[in-house]
């Protein structure tokens, strides 16, 4: 079988090899996305596509898979909504995805951001970095043990960030719309209201269902701490964008770390130095530096986590293709 992944970076393509090396599959990579039809193209004389994020398997796309033979379409993330499920499984594709992969990073980039923002160290960098080593009033900060820590959705991503912040000697609230049992040596699970007004950092770790719509609005701004920190590595749609530069420029959120933009695609894993970027309210969070901290959507890319989703995408596609079903399937 020959099988094409796309958006494979440098870094990525060993691992990709060593993994396939138990498979024995004819790989092929690319550092191109799925985004066009000529990207799509590029799958000619493949039976199986890996995706990753932003790489969209729309109804033009997915016809083009249909004409160039490709059976498995297998995306190497949590989430499908890149995928057009229904469509895809109309036209009989066999889909399969990774419902999990080490928690451990995408918990440990939003410790990272919380504590950069909680001691100023982008701010002081910045300072130092043009040669300026005066110590000032910005840079004073509170001991995270003496910080209450609010975790919105607490999966495996959500209670590993939980423990991480416990670790650290934070006192840590959570917050879950199903709440979980056996956690009481982590967290302390309590209602929303209750962990905004009480927490001097949130991070966020639920889920994007569209039906919900956003979870960080100007009201749920609003009920939380004046000068609070709020980190979300979960899915850009779940933030009102305008909601949080309002709040940064008031000063009743001290900072923000973002590794996730609703749409994010337009401006995630291009260089745009020099240029405009066309979405006022992105062009506005990256003028509010040091405040605000954006990463291109960079949580799960850790050695651990690639090696997770991409042995998980081979071992889909060996169970389609030795039973016909997968564990790992996507429902349409």
């Amino acid at each position: 079988m020959k099988v094409l992944a796309y958006g494979v970076r440098d870094v990525e393509k060993p691992i990709f090899e060593a993994v396939n090396a138990k498979f024995g599959y004819e790989l092929v990579t690319t550092p191109e996305y799925l985004n066009s039809a000529e990207t799509a193209r590029l799958a000619e004389g493949c039976q199986a596509v890996i995706l990753r994020g932003n790489c969209w398997a729309n109804k033009e796309n997915l016809d083009i898979y249909k004409e160039l033979g490709v059976k498995y379409v297998i995306t190497r993330t949590v989430g499908v909504n890149h995928i057009d499920a229904p469509y895809a499984r109309e036209l009989g594709f066999k889909l399969g995805y990774v419902p999990f992969y080490s928690p451990n990073a995408i918990s440990e980039l939003a410790v990272t951001l919380a504590m950069t923002l909680l001691r100023n160290v982008a701010y002081t960098v910045s300072k130092t970095s043009k040669q300026d080593f005066r110590v000032d009033a910005q840079m004073f900060a509170k001991e995270i043990r003496n910080c209450t820590v609010g975790v919105v959705g607490i999966g495996r991503i959500g209670l590993t960030t939980a423990s991480l912040f416990k670790g650290l000697g934070a006192k840590v609230l959570a917050y879950d719309a199903f709440p979980k049992e056996g956690v009481e040596d982590i967290c302390t699970q309590v209602s929303l209201d209750e962990l905004l007004a009480n927490s001097d950092v949130i991070s966020i770790h639920a889920p994007y269902i569209p039906a919900n719509g956003k979870v960080i609005t100007k009201e749920f701004i609003s009920k939380m701490k004046k000068g609070a920190i709020l980190v979300n590595t979960a899915r850009g749609e779940l933030q009102d964008v305008d909601a949080i530069i309002e709040a940064v420029e008031s000063g009743h959120l001290s900072g923000v770390g973002l590794d996730v933009l609703e749409g994010e695609s337009v401006v995630f894993f291009k260089d745009l130095q020099g240029q405009t970027i066309e979405n006022p309210a992105v062009a506005k969070l990256v003028d509010l530096y040091p405040r605000v901290l954006i990463t291109p959507h960079m949580g799960s890319y850790t050695d651990e986590a690639v090696l997770n989703m991409i042995e998980t995408s081979f071992e889909n596609i060996k169970e389609y293709e030795e039973t016909g079903q997968c564990k790992f399937d996507i429902q349409g």
